[in-house]
């Protein structure tokens, strides 16, 4: 008989109605990524090799709206330099989008013990913390406040969004400790999250959901009524989304410690229909309050989480701007 560590409920999106908005370049291999010691080095890997990947394709599709010029500074992108502008007062000025505006971000990451499974040579928390990594190091290159928020059944740890000289190495260390929380509780965490950021920004969750999702719709609705936006990135294993075992398998609740011997040719039709309820409860909750929700499974290149979440961001700032002009 083998041991294995098992998750006996979880869901998915479907993203079949909502394809990419960008053709999938050369991404990186997440399993080849997760060899890269340092996690800032991951992160800069992806979003290097996203916007390479971008530049070289026909379809861009990420800007918002051109508004207004600001002064060149080392590390913006040459392709925005208005080279009119340089002819004639000789400096060097480049074009600012109204998906540029500072954003204060604060990226929520769950540090449960379900985040610890993993059927391929990584985990879920590996793969999740390298998506915080990488979405820290994209903010802090635009010039963003980032901030993040490790969490289980309570806040372990959190930092305030900020931009500034040795802040997202605070954070790159703080996501190095390892997933060491007990069960999930998404109720008590998000009720910290919302007395402590007060300035509307947006949030990015970063969770395997494995959680009592009663009252989640409540949690979530405190954070739009005060007109933050809020990302929702699911994260799971590919065998749990299917129960893809063989043989019958004795599973494990590192949550609960309780074990239950299954047989997977028996359990996987109930499963699927639960997983397919969990599903469904999520992306009802998400959809009644427009929150972009992503689901991920842990070999999917990370560079795809990149794009959604560029792709949510421009929603945002489209949604900022017909605000302001009263459309």
């Amino acid at each position: 008989m083998s041991s294995r560590t098992g998750v006996a409920r979880g869901c998915q999106f479907d993203m079949s109605n909502n394809p990419p908005a960008y053709p999938p370049p050369s991404f990186i291999d997440p399993a080849a990524l997760m060899q890269i010691r340092s996690l800032e080095l991951r992160a800069k890997a992806v979003v290097e090799g996203f916007f390479a990947g971008l530049h070289r394709s026909p379809y861009h599709g990420f800007s918002v709206e051109f508004s207004e010029y600001r002064q060149y500074v080392p590390g913006d992108d040459p392709r925005y330099v208005d080279w009119r502008v340089l002819a004639r007062s000789d400096r060097y000025y480049v074009k600012r989008f109204e998906d540029e505006t500072n954003l204060r971000t604060h990226v929520l990451l769950d540090t449960s013990r379900s985040m610890t499974f993993g059927s391929l040579p990584y985990t879920k928390a590996d793969y999740a913390k390298t998506l915080a990594a990488t979405l820290g190091y994209f903010l802090n290159t635009q010039r963003d406040a980032v901030g993040l928020v490790r969490f289980d059944e309570r806040i372990e740890e959190f930092i305030p969004a900020r931009y500034r000289t040795g802040h997202l190495r605070r954070i790159m260390l703080a996501l190095e400790k390892p997933a060491e929380g007990k069960s999930t509780s998404l109720a008590q965490p998000l009720d910290e999250v919302a007395e402590r950021v007060r300035k509307r920004g947006m949030l990015v969750l970063l969770s395997d959901m494995l959680a009592p999702l009663d009252e989640l719709e409540t949690k979530l609705s405190y954070f739009r009524a005060r007109r933050h936006e809020v990302v929702l990135f699911q994260i799971l294993d590919p065998a749990e989304m299917t129960l893809n075992f063989d043989e019958p398998t004795l599973f494990h609740d590192v949550e609960s410690g309780r074990e239950v011997y299954v047989d997977p040719a028996l359990a996987r039709e109930q499963y699927v229909a639960r997983l397919t309820q969990h599903l469904n409860a999520v992306q009802a909750s998400c959809d009644k309050l427009g929150i972009d929700a992503f689901r991920l499974t842990t070999d999917v290149p990370l560079e795809t989480a990149l794009g959604d979440f560029l792709r949510s961001r421009t929603r945002t700032a489209a949604r900022a701007l017909s605000r302001t002009r009263g459309w």
